[in-house]
């Protein structure tokens, strides 16, 4: 059945006033569009600027933070990380008499040598949760730590190793570019009375240390260490790898471990801790 009367005008009619809502509706739309147009080229270019910023080449300047990597056990506190090697004779009588300040073998009366503001030493001084500055100079890398404020000097001049260096807290280092984004390192004569890490792991003065530090953009660097030391260790110990990242706003402040605090400290939180937890508190 034919439900539509002859001359009857069957198409829908618009309803007063929807065209004038619809153009308003429109054209606000267009003006917040066109505002926001300027701002979303800006996030979208500064987006891409910053994923798309590739290292410059042969250059590491700027300042340095280690970023946190998961801890497997207290052993790992400022240190290398990975599978710790079988330890000799002589480096486990040394670990055995070691006595941290902290983790699972602290006690009153710990030995760890930083308690007393002694160096730190390297690679150590690299695990603390302190920033370090890269400095390129004339035949020379400067990594220049926040903790205690100390330098340590990377020669590029082509020169070798020595063969029977002068043990020094830091050792002695020389490096060289390998490609335009990897620097290489490698050092030795190290002062045997710094630990790798927290927990009280020796090192002699032998010691021999691979680095490996390549600027993959601007802002990252990947690195890893292998650690030789046949009179402490059965075989080389593969550190884990670990990521720096550029802080290009920051700058080293003067980061001392100043003698008279640190025994203070001690005295007040470490030791009561460990007497009464049998771990120190972490600081």
């Amino acid at each position: 059945m034919n439900m539509l009367l002859k001359g009857s005008d069957h198409r829908l009619k618009p309803v007063p006033g929807a065209r004038q809502v619809g153009v308003a509706q429109a054209s606000s739309e267009f003006m917040l569009r066109r505002a926001m147009a300027p701002l979303a080229w800006i996030v979208l270019l500064s987006s891409a600027a910053h994923a798309q910023a590739p290292a410059p080449k042969r250059d590491l300047s700027g300042v340095w933070g280690l970023q946190p990597a998961r801890e497997v056990s207290e052993d790992d506190k400022q240190s290398p990380g990975g599978e710790i090697p079988p330890l000799t004779a002589w480096a486990k009588a040394r670990y055995d008499l070691q006595k941290p300040g902290y983790g699972k073998r602290a006690a009153p009366g710990g030995n760890d040598p930083i308690l007393q503001c002694d160096p730190m030493g390297y690679p150590r001084i690299l695990y603390f949760p302190t920033p370090f500055e890269f400095a390129q100079i004339s035949s020379r890398v400067l990594q220049m730590f926040e903790r205690d404020h100390v330098v340590r000097e990377i020669w590029t001049d082509g020169r070798a190793l020595p063969s029977d260096p002068d043990p020094l807290w830091y050792g002695y280092a020389v490096g060289k570019w390998t490609d335009d984004t990897t620097f290489a390192v490698e050092s030795t004569g190290y002062d045997d009375r710094t630990w790798l890490g927290a927990a009280g792991f020796s090192h002699s003065e032998t010691m021999h240390l691979e680095e490996r530090y390549q600027r993959v953009d601007r802002d990252t660097i990947n690195f890893t260490l292998k650690i030789d030391d046949p009179q402490a260790y059965t075989k080389p110990w593969i550190a884990s790898p670990r990521v720096l990242k550029l802080r290009p706003r920051a700058e080293i402040r003067q980061g001392y471990c100043v003698a008279s605090e640190e025994n203070a400290f001690t005295k007040r939180i470490r030791e009561p801790g460990a007497l009464n937890t049998g771990a120190a508190p972490k600081n």
